[in-house]
């Protein structure tokens, strides 16, 4: 799919020296840096969601039943 952004000239500048050492398009370099941003952000989101309860000593399963019981 195609999608028209705005870039300033030092930055199109950069890529070009990117592609050009790799031996690819410019549009190759931007499709890698888009899949390294969108993989790293999925992941920040990844390591919030998973051991939240890492640094507690209370297990979950007893916080969860002592939180309903006051229901």
């Amino acid at each position: 799919m195609r999608t028209l952004i705005d870039i300033g000239e030092a930055e199109l500048k950069a890529l070009d020296r990117i592609a050009k050492a790799k031996r690819v398009s410019r549009a190759a370099v931007i499709r890698e840096a888009v899949d390294d941003f969108l993989g790293r952000s999925s992941a920040e989101h990844t390591a919030e969601a998973f051991g939240l309860w890492g640094n507690r000593v209370v297990d979950g399963l007893a916080y969860q039943e002592k939180i309903r019981s006051e229901w």
